[in-house]
């Protein structure tokens, strides 16, 4: 892989806040980024130092982004992965289409878990309501899962029984799901690696995630409950899945840990992000190098970084609820109390438009231990209106 010195440019498939951290990250080792977006703006956008202006599949646009760009990446997994093709042929791109093809369809990114031997929630593929019949008793009551383009909870249904699943495969406009029997969560967890083009790899400490609508609410890294044998196996797990992709870039591997009927604690994989993630964004303020400085350091085939993390933390995601008042009018928040604690770093996207549900920032509260990082976060998540947790 060809080493790009400070000064090249970095090119960035999508605007939004992933890549807006990305962007600062990469300007800091003295690298320029050209985002290529269809929006005329956005997080990424408002901080890169060009934009073209473009539909992901446009080629102009894509010759546009690979004759700037000596390298390029994305900030979300949605993104054609035929156009990753396409740039791979003209510019160093990480990851490549293949591996974002898999992470783009829980078929695909299911069967090739199991592939590699690591375990996944009980489900079944459905492409055809022929597919849903008295055989997924046992899967009830389940989530059906659209099997591309769903995230943060869209495309998704709990559903009890079969009049239900058949209903939700209906107004899902009946393309290909899948089935996912509901688990009784003991907790969940997270684990982000970094893989160069030469293999070499260094991973984060295991997260633990709450979610809330199906979006990441809070993650406390280290892990509070996660045992030292659970965290191994996360780990040994989400390197065997990039070492099995042959993955170069920020992958992150989230995973259910569940009672099986024996008592015991089991690991199974819930799905990866071909990117970095929100359960790292604490390594900005907690680690040596964050995962978006890995990302570009990958772009630009240079030395991993130390993700040695040097304060635990708590992350907090502040979505556009909590810029409305009692009455539901939107306001803005009381930023100046979030900062009188002394340990919490305040990050903001750069969105204008606060929406119920859309990520608009996140909050990483500093501790000597992950107890104390998480009594300061739930002072400031009262404060802020947030659900306790």
């Amino acid at each position: 892989m060809k080493t790009l010195a400070p000064g090249s440019w970095l090119g960035l498939l999508g605007g939004g806040q992933l890549g807006r951290m990305f962007c600062m990250a990469a300007q800091s080792l003295g690298y320029k980024v050209v985002v290529l977006d269809p929006a005329h703006d956005g997080p990424a956008i408002s901080v890169a130092d060009d934009h073209v202006l473009s539909d992901y599949l446009e080629p102009l646009g894509l010759e546009k982004l690979a004759a700037r760009a000596g390298a390029v990446t994305t900030e979300f997994e949605n993104v054609p992965a035929q156009s990753l093709d396409w740039l791979a042929d003209r510019s160093q791109v990480s990851p490549r289409g293949n591996a974002v093809a898999i992470a783009q369809d829980r078929i695909a990114e299911k069967a090739f878990v199991t592939s590699q031997g690591i375990e996944v929630a009980p489900h079944l593929v459905v492409r055809t309501a022929d597919d849903l019949g008295e055989n997924v008793a046992h899967l009830l009551p389940g989530i059906l899962k659209v099997a591309r383009l769903g995230y943060d909870g869209k495309g998704q249904a709990r559903v009890s029984t079969l009049a239900e699943a058949k209903a939700a495969f209906d107004q899902f406009g009946k393309v290909p799901c899948v089935l996912e029997k509901m688990l009784d969560l003991a907790y969940e967890v997270s684990v982000i690696v970094a893989r160069a083009s030469d293999g070499s790899m260094v991973h984060y400490p295991v997260a633990e995630n709450i979610h809330r609508g199906g979006i990441l609410a809070i993650s406390m890294v280290p892990s509070p409950q996660a045992t030292q044998d659970i965290a191994a196996r996360a780990l040994t797990a989400a390197q065997r899945i990039a070492h099995g992709m042959n993955y170069v870039g920020v992958l992150c591997v989230e995973f259910f840990v569940v009672k099986n009927a024996a008592g015991e604690l089991q690991l199974l994989v819930n799905e990866m992000a071909p990117r970095p993630h929100n359960s790292g964004h604490y390594s900005i303020d907690a680690c040596v190098t964050s995962q978006f400085e890995q990302q570009a350091r990958i772009m630009a085939g240079l030395p991993l970084g130390s993700p040695r993390q040097h304060h635990p933390a708590v992350m907090i995601n502040l979505l556009g609820d909590v810029w409305k008042d009692e009455q539901g009018r939107f306001r803005e928040p009381d930023w100046a109390y979030v900062l009188r604690e002394p340990n919490a770093k305040l990050h903001l996207y750069g969105k204008a438009d606060a929406r119920s549900g859309r990520k608009m920032g996140h909050i990483t509260v500093l501790g000597n231990t992950v107890a104390d990082a998480l009594t300061a976060a739930k002072r400031i998540a009262e404060r802020l209106g947030i659900e306790r947790f």
